[in-house]
């Protein structure tokens, strides 16, 4: 695989060897276990994969190429690069400006921009539309385009079964960047409608089977189906593909789930199957099903707490959180910052959408056993940031030197 450009800073002499090493010992990837660090006083099980994937360090060497390459110019974002708030704080300390919010609100402009400035396209990638703009301003939208290349992968899916005449459903967050950018780009080639679960595909299906007229169709997913729509024609032929960071197994479901009811109301032979439902198992991003299989693989362990790492809109990340909620204490926090002492640490609740501070987060134990592990978009140092910092609170603890001995010429 490629090796990219990263800034140093971005790394960790903790756990950037940590990870190589694993890596060099497990080159398939087949054992997903997670990594222990035994400090005595502190265990830490740290996920088999975590943090910057494939497409995230392609889109961070791209943007610090754009600034390396145009001093003097203006340098935007279309908006945040990726769901850091690290790596985005620091682009724009470094003058990079944000012309939208990630919820697509215009921050500056379109009409402040000049031919000459420089406008990065984020790893999410970016509706037609914005690139159709874009060109009338005289900016090439692809000279610093850091899009993900699965999320290409998808778009590339949907075009081809669109153009086989299937109607394409994504599943995807509605408001997410990139869910957007999907939507915008299968529209260009077939009829798409958006889902965001389970039991919206289930609403779905009732259209499906024509039990549901037009009208209450467009009133439920209002925002959400392509301009010309028609669910009684629409619907006799789909194919599912997704937001590239939302849980493999809920995608798969979904597709599984609009596959059965296919083959139940038409009557469907296994040989039939694929006139009525496109096969597009092959959407899903590799490293959305690394992390969240050795995610999977970490809580077979016992643990006193999990601590996930990442951006508060990060959907990977989030959908992390979740399954570790699902075992034990889990706390949500951007950076060691939130770490405010022995005792106290504020992290967000994904239910409440907003931060809180939890008090005795550690347990008083001889031996405290934290599970740890970030979203895809995650910097190595920010996760060793926080083993440090929990470190701290152990003055009796093995010096990482001692624990880390076996990593350290990886």
């Amino acid at each position: 695989m490629k090796t990219f450009h990263i800034p140093e800073f971005y790394r960790s002499s903790i756990v950037t060897p940590m990870k190589e090493f694993r890596r060099r010992n497990d080159k398939l990837k087949r054992d997903f276990s997670p990594t222990e660090l035994d400090f005595g006083s502190v265990k830490f099980l740290i996920a088999r994969h975590f943090g910057f994937c494939y497409g995230v360090e392609n889109a961070i060497e791209i943007a610090y190429k754009a600034i390396d390459e145009n001093p003097g110019k203006r340098i935007f974002l279309l908006s945040e690069m990726i769901h850091n708030p690290e790596v985005n704080r620091d682009l724009w300390e470094r003058g990079v400006r944000f012309l939208m919010e990630t919820t697509g609100r215009q921050i500056i402009s379109w009409e402040e921009l000049r031919p000459d400035d420089i406008v990065i396209v984020p790893a999410f990638g970016t509706t037609v539309e914005i690139q159709n703009r874009l060109k009338i301003l005289g900016i090439d939208a692809y000279q610093y385009d850091t899009t993900c290349p699965f999320v290409e992968k998808v778009w590339n899916r949907a075009t081809q079964i669109g153009q086989k005449s299937y109607t394409i459903v994504v599943h995807g967050k509605p408001l997410h960047e990139e869910t957007r950018a999907t939507f915008s780009h299968s529209k260009e080639n077939a009829p798409t409608v958006v889902v965001k679960n389970m039991k919206q595909a289930e609403r779905l299906a009732r259209y499906i089977v024509g039990e549901g007229t037009k009208e209450a169709f467009f009133e439920e997913f209002s925002g959400q189906y392509s301009v010309g729509f028609d669910p009684e024609q629409d619907l006799q032929r789909i194919g599912v593909v997704n937001q590239t960071t939302m849980l493999a197994s809920d995608t798969q479901g979904i597709a599984d789930y609009l596959k059965n009811v296919m083959i139940r109301y038409y009557q469907l032979a296994p040989h039939e199957v694929e006139s009525r439902f496109a096969n597009t198992r092959d959407t899903l991003c590799y490293a959305t099903n690394d992390n969240q299989d050795a995610t999977y693989a970490m809580l077979q362990h016992e643990a006193d707490l999990a601590i996930v790492a990442g951006g508060y809109n990060s959907s990977n990340t989030s959908h992390i959180v979740e399954l570790c909620e699902q075992k034990l204490p889990t706390y949500f926090i951007e950076s060691a910052v939130k770490i405010l002492d022995r005792n106290l640490i504020c992290h967000y609740d994904l239910h409440a959408k907003k931060e809180e501070i939890t008090q005795d987060f550690l347990p008083q134990k001889e031996q405290v056993t934290i599970m740890l592990t970030c979203g895809a978009s995650c910097p190595d140092a920010t996760i060793e940031g926080i083993l440090t910092r929990i470190l701290s609170f152990f003055p009796d603890a093995k010096s990482v030197e001692e624990v880390m001995g076996a990593y350290a010429t990886a």
